[in-house]
Formats: C-alpha cells, structure tokens, sequence
C-alpha cells in the first residue's frame, strides 16, 4: 500500500505542464511543494489565484489543494531537501540554431545534487533526446558519492509528459506514460504511484532513454504527417482540389489517421522534438532524411501563406504598402494562451517588411502587447477599415464566424482561411473574395 502521508512530492518547473501534475498529487493527499524561479508565479499563486485559466478541470482543485495546504509553492530549491520523490518539469527549448538547450535543466540537476535528500527518486517529466539523462543527468547526480549513489540511495526515472496543452486534465488520465530508470524495482514502485494519481496506462521500459525515445517517436509521427499534408495541399491547390474533403473522404478507410495543414507547426513541442531526434541522430553519425525533409516543409508554410496573400491583393490590384491585414488568431493551437513559436511570427514580419499595416485579434491575447503590436479588443474592432482577413488559429470562437456581416466593416472583404474553418460557397455567396490554403 502507498501511504500518501509519507511520501513528499516535489515539482520544480510549476508551468503549463507542471502545475497541473502538482496539483494532481497534492489532489491525491500526496504533501506537494511547486518550485519555480518565477517569483510573480509564485506570488500569484500564493494569494490563490490560478494562473492557467485555459486548462479546464484544474481551478477546482486548485482551490482545494490550496486550502487544505496540501500544495505549497516556494522559489527556494533548497527546500526540496524535504521531498522524497522530485519531479522535473522543466522546458528544453532549441535555440536559434535550431539545437536543444539543455542549460535550464542542466543547471537546475546540478543544484539539485546539493539539496536532494538521500533514499529519494529523481524523475525527470522534461522531454530529452535518448540517452541525455544516462549521458548527462546521471553523472551529475551522481559525482557526490559521500552523499549520493545511483542505485543505492538515489534513484533516477524518466517518464516524460504526454500531455496535450488544453486537455490536459483528459489526458492526464487516459495518455499512456512511458516509465525508464535505473532500477527495475524503483521503476515498479513510481509506476503504482502514477497509476494512482493519474490512473493511465503505465508501460513499464528498461530504461530512461528507450521512454525518452518513445516520447520523441510519438510527437515526431505527427510532425511528419503535417508535412505530408502540407506538401499534399500546396500541390492539390495547383489542380483545384480541396484538401479538406480528400482528408474527410481517407478518414472512412480504417487504416487512415487524418492531420491537417495549416500556416505552419508552433508550439514549445513538436518543432523542438523534431530536433531533438535530429540532434540524437547526428550525435549518431546518421542523417533522417524524411524528418529533415518534414521540417523543411513545414517551416516553409508560412511563406506559402504570404504567397496566398500576394495573389490575392494582385488579383484586385492593391499594393502591399496600402494595405491593411486582419490576423485572427496568434496561439499556436486552438483554444490556449500560448504563442510560443506560433507560425504567426514569421507570417507577421514578412508583412512587416511588405510595409503592410497589421490589426490582430486573438479571443485568448485581448488588448496585449504581441511583437509590438497592440492587439484588439474583440473582433470587430479587428476587422474594421481593413482589406484582408487571415485565419492563423482555429479557436472555437472562430469556428462560426459571421462571414454574412463581418465583411460590412471592411474596406475590401478578402478572407485567406489558413485552417479550413470557414464555408467556401457560402463565404463566397456573402460577397467574400475567398481563399483558403489547399482549396481551389
């Protein structure tokens, strides 16, 4: 039996993905510290506020783990000293060479080998390419052996996150987790704890770099079918076929797993796991082709997106430096407050560079700040004296976008549907001069 009293559970990285796993432990009467070198963070949450207020289902237990001071935050690392099992939650992001940065992690393990407690597991969440935790994580750790031995008084798991940003209180419960470490029967122990407070399927693997590498596989399948649909669009957009219904029609055969194109692949994982593998397999002495391919394709999506545009401001011969641009939409994916490496950043410099006067509205980025631009208010002010529409983000607010009266505002009604959102006839039949990408 797994007495939750006694065990101390630290999560150091309380962000997107870590705060929602603290509070999933302190949910289950586990004692959960948050440590985070974000003090307005940690401020904030100490006067109660929940800060991800796109994640539905975690504000409710926010509320009660805070009040029964099962979760407490700190931005202090020494206190995790107190903690018998340590979470690392922390981002690896690529730089722009487009390398992994390591140094957050790397930096926060060596401090940690100074403040663990002996007879603790260390479990590293943080997506790393294979064999990053056996080649530099577990040297660290174990470079104090007056105080820390691997596999006698310290034990290391990787069990990276696997969770979707927006669902993640879903996908706590029903995403499989990929659990590697050291020793067979700390690895055992971790996944009856994991079963317990996420209640998915754990799969069990021999060590830390064939979970990372699961991981890496799982993410880098869905990066290569973006690109696959891509190129497939740009193409079919040639011969006036539409995408959107040749991936409706393959979803019937059995075997056919649909993804969809769009302005480009955001977001703090697929890119960056995509060059994770790249990394690894350098390191390796070997070239991905199909994964370089996938990523050259990808990255020229937002290119292709100005490329749309371009057509479209000829064919009513309107001048780049005279025109104005409604973006809707800058996250990523639809439905979170993140913009991190949306492709909408480069698609907004290049209209910087054509002189193109820009208006963004996002329901999720009202009247902030966005690459020094103020962003509006709601989507009429947006859309108002302006030429063109671009659709970046399919967010439920857009999914009914009144397309018979929108167009009244606007001095020309141009509308570019980047994520296959809107009804081409119907846009067209309300007057909209109408393009969507990889639609005739």
């Amino acid at each position: 039996m797994i007495l939750q009293e006694k065990i101390s559970v630290g999560v150091i990285g309380i962000g997107r993905i870590g705060l929602p796993t603290a509070l999933a432990f302190a949910d289950k009467n586990f004692n959960t510290l948050g440590i985070d070198i974000n003090k307005k963070l940690v401020d904030s949450i100490k006067r109660k506020k929940y800060p991800l207020k796109d994640e539905p289902g975690f504000e409710k237990i926010f509320d009660k783990v805070i009040k029964n001071k099962k979760f407490q935050v700190t931005t202090d690392i020494s206190k995790i000293s107190g903690c018998n099992i340590v979470i690392l939650s922390l981002p690896t992001p690529t730089n722009k060479q487009n390398l992994p940065d390591y140094s957050i992690i790397l930096s926060v393990v060596k401090k940690l080998k100074k403040n663990v407690s002996p007879n603790s597991i260390v479990i590293i969440e943080s997506t790393v390419e294979p064999g990053f935790v056996e080649k530099e994580i577990i040297p660290i750790l174990d470079g104090n052996k007056k105080r820390l031995q691997i596999g006698k008084n310290l034990g290391v798991i990787a069990c990276p996150e696997t969770a979707n940003p927006g669902q993640i209180l879903k996908d706590f419960k029903k995403v499989p987790r990929f659990i590697g470490g050291t020793e067979k029967n700390i690895v055992e122990t971790i996944s009856k704890i994991y079963k317990k407070v996420f209640n998915p399927n754990v799969i069990l693997l021999e060590n830390c770099k064939t979970a990372n590498a699961a991981k890496l596989m799982t993410n880098i399948f869905r990066y290569v079918n973006i690109a696959m649909v891509n190129e497939l669009a740009v193409l079919f957009e040639k011969d006036k076929i539409d995408i959107w219904k040749v991936i409706n029609v393959s979803s019937k055969k059995y075997n056919f797993e649909p993804h969809f194109p769009g302005s480009g692949v955001g977001g703090p994982c697929l890119p960056s796991n995509s060059f994770q593998m790249l990394n690894y397999a350098q390191n390796n002495k070997q070239k991905l082709k199909i994964l370089n391919s996938s990523k050259e394709v990808n990255e020229e999506m937002p290119q292709h997106v100005i490329k749309l545009l371009l057509g479209l401001l000829k064919s009513i011969k309107k001048s780049t430096d005279t025109t104005t641009v409604s973006i809707l939409g800058i996250a990523y994916k639809p439905n979170v407050k993140d913009a991190q490496s949306s492709p909408v950043i480069e698609i907004i410099q290049k209209l910087k560079q054509l002189k193109v006067k820009i208006k963004i509205y996002d329901p999720y980025f009202e009247d902030e700040n966005f690459m020094s631009i103020r962003t509006e208010k709601n989507i009429i002010d947006c859309v108002k004296n302006s030429n063109v529409i671009i659709i970046i983000t399919a967010h439920d607010k857009f999914l009914k976008l009144e397309t018979t009266t929108l167009n009244s505002h606007m001095k020309t009604p141009i509308l570019l549907d980047t994520r296959g959102i809107v009804n081409a006839k119907q846009a067209r039949s309300n007057g909209w001069i109408y393009k969507g990408l990889g639609r005739a």
